[in-house]
């Protein structure tokens, strides 16, 4: 016997009992259990089930279950209604990458802080913006309900919060990025992996001060800029570690 968690959102809640609804269910599950069979054991008909996650990763139905596996079950987003906020058709995407339109750029620094792949340019045209999703295979994030209009937009986001903090609070819940998060692994400005520098490599490009102070650096090899646990990095980590450990809260 393998034990998992499984976590229903919006109207799929409705086929669940009352004590079950909107919270994570532990669940028993058999050795060879897969997620089909357990969400339909639940009660929960595979064909009300548009997107599945498994640890944060897309998943089909036929996927066994391990001991551990954190499981996210979405509903169709086809119905017409501005409420919800996912709104996916087509395949779902295999990898949680963004690309966030002009006026979300608070919101792409704080998910690339949590080691999601985004791209922002407060230049991107709405053009440009359905092109990178469609070639890049990238969920759209914005405010801006004519461009989930467009027709090479397949997965997008509706983000309805209207500060940054807020922004990413919502989609970490909408989209249970908790257990898949990597903080502290792109480059805030760049989007380009960090990756561990010593203190001789940052030796000439930190103030003397802080080389004296810290042993810990990251560097960007695109932009060049050093970073250190500094007073920023540890306001950015409680953040961080928020978003992370809320996995279990209620995103309402």
């Amino acid at each position: 016997m393998v034990t998992a968690t499984f976590r229903f959102y919006e109207e799929l809640n409705d086929f669940l009992a009352p004590d079950q609804r909107r919270r994570d269910l532990s669940c028993v599950c058999a050795r060879a259990a897969t997620v089909k069979h357990m969400i339909e054991a639940l009660g929960v008909p595979h064909t009300e089930v548009e997107l599945i996650l498994v640890n944060g990763e897309s998943s089909g139905f036929d996927r066994q279950l391990c001991e551990g596996d954190r499981v996210s079950v979405y509903p169709k987003f086809e119905r017409i209604d501005v409420s919800p906020l996912l709104r996916v058709r087509g395949q779902p995407l295999r990898v949680m990458r963004f690309v966030a339109d002009a006026h979300l750029g608070g919101l792409a620094h704080l998910l690339r802080m949590t080691g999601f792949d985004t791209l922002y340019d407060n230049h991107f045209e709405d053009s440009e913006i359905e092109r990178i999703a469609v070639d890049e295979g990238r969920i759209v994030l914005t405010r801006d309900r004519e461009l989930l209009k467009r027709r090479g937009i397949t997965h997008g986001c509706y983000v309805r919060a209207l500060k940054s903090r807020q922004q990413v609070r919502e989609i970490f819940a909408r989209l249970d990025l908790a257990g898949s998060a990597r903080p502290f692994s792109l480059c805030l400005d760049c989007n380009a992996p960090l990756r561990a520098l010593d203190p001789a490599g940052a030796a000439g490009r930190v103030p003397d001060g802080v080389l004296a102070r810290h042993r810990s650096f990251v560097t960007c090899d695109r932009c060049r800029r050093v970073f250190w646990e500094g007073s920023h990095w540890r306001c950015m980590r409680a953040l961080v570690e928020e978003l992370v450990q809320g996995a279990g809260t209620d995103p309402g």
